[in-house]
């Protein structure tokens, strides 16, 4: 598996992360076994960063990955965490709950440091906490030694500028705003992240199932001339014998100033696919047709978050 630089924090990370929201059973029921073996099936394959959060089955991802990673090196993986979004409507950044969450966090993961522990949707919040209290905590729990690198993840684009602006941090994540039909994150957002010297990472290549040949699940929030848009490039790739799946991963995994791009499965075999998939050339003349599709909806989104953290 390739592998990048993340800004400026010598941490070497490959193409495409595990992401773990799938263990805290997020979008089905999800066993033991299929836990564990997703998980080391991901190392097999190269997968050697690992995404996952306590709000991902309300703590239940950080549990499981803990089990899963009981007799792993430590030092065969890069293991980042999240903190600040306990549920979907509970959010605390304050001092207080960083060094209680990245404790909970250790005892779960089973680990006594972090690679990287981010705040978590903070366009939720005002984010002034984030700039005078959370990141502040989060630099004194670094200094203990329980953290190595720290960083904020969201959805709108005006987060990461304002907060940058304003605060240091190692990384940043982006979720489902550099793929197939939204390139937000590289367009507006990345090249001012390289210039500071601050990871980028992506998440989300598949857009919540948008790019997939999956039913779209009822709670996608894209308009609907992105679904529309969506289905008849499903249907275009395969009409040409390709997963509509396979050019987004491999789009979204291509950009070389994008550090990682995290995608999650409790399914070993769709782990395995990805790893092949990413490991192929991209078809060009595809990647073409497919953007063509979707050029009238490019960059249509949705909002997230407080108004005040969304762009105009």
């Amino acid at each position: 598996m390739q592998s990048r630089p993340l800004g400026h924090t010598g941490l070497q990370l490959p193409i495409l992360g595990f992401g773990a929201s799938s263990l805290g059973q997020e979008f089905r029921s999800v066993t033991l076994n299929e836990a564990v073996e997703s998980v080391r099936v991901a190392l097999d394959c190269g997968l050697t960063f690992i995404d996952t959060a306590p709000f991902y089955g309300r703590g239940m991802s950080e549990v499981l990955l803990g089990v899963a990673l009981r007799d792993v090196p430590r030092d065969s993986y890069t293991l980042g965490t999240k903190l600040g979004r306990y549920d979907l409507g509970h959010f605390d950044f304050s001092a207080r709950r960083v060094r209680e969450s990245v404790d909970v966090s250790l005892h779960r993961l089973g680990t006594d440091h972090l690679d990287l522990v981010l705040c978590h949707d903070i366009e939720f919040v005002p984010m002034q906490q984030i700039v005078d209290e959370t990141l502040p905590a989060l630099r004194e729990v670094q200094r203990a030694g329980k953290v190595r690198f720290i960083g904020f993840s969201g959805y709108p684009q005006k987060i990461f500028r304002w907060l940058c602006d304003r605060a240091e941090v190692d990384c940043a994540l982006s979720y489902n705003q550099y793929t197939l039909q939204n390139t937000r994150f590289a367009d507006e957002t990345v090249p001012y992240l390289k210039s500071k010297g601050i990871g980028a990472i992506n998440a989300g290549p598949f857009s919540a199932r948008l790019l997939t040949n999956a039913p779209l699940p009822k709670w996608l929030k894209e308009p609907e001339e992105v679904k529309a848009a969506a289905r008849r490039a499903a249907a275009h790739c395969t009409a040409r014998g390709i997963d509509l799946a396979q050019l987004a991963l491999q789009f979204s995994c291509a950009n070389p100033d994008i550090t990682t791009t995290v995608a999650g499965s409790a399914n070993p075999e769709n782990i395995r696919k990805w790893a092949r998939w990413v490991a192929q050339p991209i078809d060009v003349g595809l990647l073409q047709e497919v953007r063509a599709i979707f050029a009238p909806v490019h960059n249509l989104g949705h909002t997230e978050g407080l108004a005040e953290n969304n762009n105009p």
